[in-house]
């Protein structure tokens, strides 16, 4: 992929942080979206190494680990580095200048009324995060952004808060210095939020998630211990799929011929629980098993993604240093 391509206008940019495997809530949430985002657009994905720091500053020894893991996770599950850009965000310098330049000019007032802020701060009260990393998390984000001069963002719902302060932070910017940054627009990721085995929010915090590269006796053991439809307490108890825990599993990764038997079974209760379970224990096989065969490709090779990452840093490193060059001199700052 060349910087002439005609998908120059269509460049997208969009990173995850390094702090454990991928599970199905991964998947569907973001790394399907880019999946497909990667035949349309030019794309850029980042592992945002610095980003992890933002909460694990005080013992950030298992980021590095956590980054080839992550790359192994991306590629197995789809994601193609001859189709897309695929680097670390700590070896491309510029991402750190660009932040630096950028806090120069963001009002602080701007950072702390960030919707998230104060929520993260509640949601991890156990760390301290009265920090200035976090609280200028979002310029950071920002300089990943802009630095590419992306023309589009991947992001959900949630997050548009965040991208609408990116573009506050390149008008600031143009008009000081003139124009220079484009004001990158939303790509609204699908919403296909899953719940944690248990019905809470899928976290691996929390120990309720199917990683992706699950292997399929723990898998097994953690589909068939799922939460189900409070409705069905006995076997020939109707229950209601649309107020099951597994049914949006069946949606996601069962062959869509079944959905309505599934639906017939248990609004009729001749289905069990354990019935439903065991087929998607099948389907949850059958959509997993071709990514873990990817990924032990990379795992007998420890070399493939050290040089898949120092290819993808030398190609975002090239974009990244040239547009920092021409803002240096539009900042008469090129010293």
């Amino acid at each position: 992929m060349t910087e002439n391509t005609p998908k120059e206008n269509k460049r997208i940019v969009s990173g995850m942080r390094p702090t454990g495997p991928l599970h199905l809530g991964h998947y569907f949430g973001v790394l399907k979206n880019w999946i497909n985002l990667q035949e349309t657009h030019q794309c850029y994905f980042f592992v945002a190494d610095w980003h992890a720091l933002t909460t694990e500053y005080a013992d950030p020894r298992r980021i590095k680990g956590f980054v080839p893991e992550l790359v192994k996770d991306w590629v197995a599950g789809g994601l193609d580095p001859e189709k897309c850009v695929i680097f670390q965000q700590s070896q491309v310098k510029e991402h750190a200048e660009l932040h630096l330049l950028l806090s120069m000019l963001t009002p602080v007032s701007w950072l702390e009324r960030c919707p998230t802020y104060k929520d993260q701060l509640t949601e991890l009260a156990a760390k301290d995060l009265t920090t200035y990393g976090f609280l200028g998390y979002p310029v950071l984000m920002a300089s990943d952004i802009l630095l590419y001069k992306s023309g589009f963002v991947p992001v959900g719902q949630d997050q548009l808060p965040h991208l609408e302060l990116t573009r506050e932070i390149a008008r600031r910017a143009n008009h000081l210095y003139g124009n220079f940054f484009p004001e990158p627009q939303a790509l609204l990721t699908p919403d296909a939020k899953l719940a944690g085995l248990d019905g809470r929010k899928m976290s691996k915090s929390y120990g309720n998630a199917i990683g992706l590269s699950e292997d399929p006796a723990t898998m097994k053991k953690k589909v068939m211990g799922m939460l189900t439809c409070a409705k069905r307490a006995r076997l020939a108890d109707p229950g209601d799929p649309k107020e099951c825990n597994l049914f949006p599993y069946h949606e996601l990764l069962t062959d869509p011929a079944r959905l309505p038997e599934i639906v017939e079974g248990c609004t009729t209760a001749t289905w069990g629980c354990g019935d439903c379970k065991k087929l998607l224990v099948e389907s949850m096989n059958a959509f997993l098993e071709p990514i873990r065969d990817r990924r032990q490709a990379f795992d007998k090779d420890p070399n493939l993604v050290g040089d898949l990452l120092a290819s993808g840093n030398d190609r975002a490193r090239q974009v990244a240093a040239r547009n920092m060059d021409a803002l240096r001199k539009k900042l008469n700052f090129n010293f």
